[in-house]
């Protein structure tokens, strides 16, 4: 937001977590509209990174729904994300998104990372009051067999 960039209200086919659970069940881990969890991601078995959801959230999901309500109806079973998790403390928490961290390499003037090839595989997992919340996400790139 800070960039100018604004809200991006679509994303292209993506994976989600194995499983949904309600706001009441995460108990202390949600306040303000915010989930107190941590999300890990490894790629190829190495720490990718390790970022915090609630620490840098701008806006609550109350406020991520309320905007998206003004352009479209949400019916049941509509899913609203938050984005990708960034976070200043990139160079020791590391990132959530390859593409940030591509950015992040040219800023400081190194040579970008690749994205995923086939056969790379990605394992994330959101954690909250030392506990998974929604399952994990284990997964290998595969090329499409027509």
């Amino acid at each position: 937001m800070k960039t100018g960039f604004g809200w991006i209200q679509a994303k292209p086919a993506c994976s989600m977590a194995p499983f949904a659970v309600t706001p009441e069940a995460l108990g202390a881990a949600w306040s303000d509209s915010r989930l107190d969890a941590t999300l890990a991601i490894e790629w190829n078995g190495e720490r990718f990174g390790r970022v915090n959801g609630r620490a840098e959230m701008a806006f609550g999901f109350h406020e991520l729904v309320t905007h998206a309500a003004r352009t479209r109806d949400l019916v049941a079973g509509t899913i609203v994300g938050s984005g990708t998790l960034s976070t200043v403390t990139w160079a020791t928490a590391g990132s959530s998104c390859i593409s940030d961290a591509r950015a992040i390499d040219v800023i400081r003037g190194d040579a970008p990372r690749s994205f995923m090839r086939f056969g790379d595989r990605v394992r994330m997992t959101a954690t909250a009051l030392d506990r998974p919340v929604f399952g994990v996400i284990d997964q290998r790139v595969t090329e499409r067999k027509r």
